[in-house]
């Protein structure tokens, strides 16, 4: 879903979008993609997309269909899906995804579990990958 010259051009027609100078608190449940460049705390959950943006600061737990990540989040990330995690991201907390991409420079404090749909129908098998930045 994401690439270097799209990485935006997804979330276009996001539902929710949390500006560069908001700051929010609570709990979110959505339906559609949700972009982030201010400051979220609580949690955040939805069957669609998550962006968060470079300079933006989310103390919460995100769980998504799919995911990229260039700002700071304190909290455990579980993705369906697809995971992009680039050079500016800093992550404290547990990620769960099913595929997953990390550029060099990205900062990651957790564990790491990257597990396909398809290999937990078949023979649950995990990929396990701990990290300390």
């Amino acid at each position: 879903m994401f690439s270097k010259n799209t990485k935006l051009e997804k979330f276009k027609d996001a539902e929710t979008i949390i500006g560069a100078s908001i700051k929010v608190k609570g709990n979110f449940n959505g339906q559609g993609d949700i972009v982030i460049e201010g400051r979220l705390e609580g949690s955040l959950k939805t069957v669609a997309n998550v962006f968060v943006g470079e300079k933006a600061k989310v103390s919460a737990n995100i769980e998504a269909s799919e995911a990229l990540i260039s700002g700071e989040i304190n909290g455990n990330i579980k993705v369906k899906k697809y995971l992009a995690i680039s050079e500016t991201a800093k992550i404290n907390g547990d990620v769960q995804c099913g595929e997953i991409s990390i550029e060099r420079g990205a900062s990651i404090t957790g564990q790491i579990i990257v597990s396909s749909e398809d290999s937990k129908k078949t023979d649950n098998k995990k990929e396990r990958i701990d990290t300390e930045a």
